[in-house]
């Protein structure tokens, strides 16, 4: 069996207590999330693949020292991936958005936006339709 080295790892908290079955690790190329006891379902997202990088800090987070990292990526099966309720937020965000311009100068990856390639709506530009025809 191959080993993971792992960069982070923590549980989804309540109450600030990692009294739960929800696990999420680090690793130098993914980010892994683990729930469930009896049934376990495990996804992972490559870090190349993330494009943006969310914080979320309720109140109720803040009394109890937790918050929310939301990872969004290009990732067909989680393309919103929440680490919910983990300890120093702002700083495993910061961590996480390390690992992932490493990750991507190392495989020479920087996403170009593109202007006028699609709108909010997801519809394309009128000039790239125009192009087609």
């Amino acid at each position: 069996m191959i080993e993971i080295e792992y960069m982070w790892k923590d549980r989804k908290r309540h109450f600030g207590v990692p009294l739960s079955f929800t696990k999420y690790a680090l690793s130098e190329d993914r980010i892994f999330c683990e729930r469930g006891f009896f049934n376990i379902r495990g996804e992972e997202v490559l870090l190349y693949r993330v494009r943006d990088l969310e914080l979320k800090i309720s109140l109720g987070q803040r009394i109890f020292g937790v918050g929310t990292v939301c990872v969004h990526s290009s990732d067909k099966t989680a393309p919103h991936l929440e680490l919910t309720n983990v300890r120093h937020p702002r700083e495993v965000k910061e961590m996480i958005f390390r690992q992932v311009e490493l990750v991507k100068d190392q495989r020479r990856m920087r996403t170009m936006e593109l202007v006028g390639a699609q709108d909010d709506d997801g519809l394309e530009d009128d000039l790239d339709q125009d192009l087609d025809h």
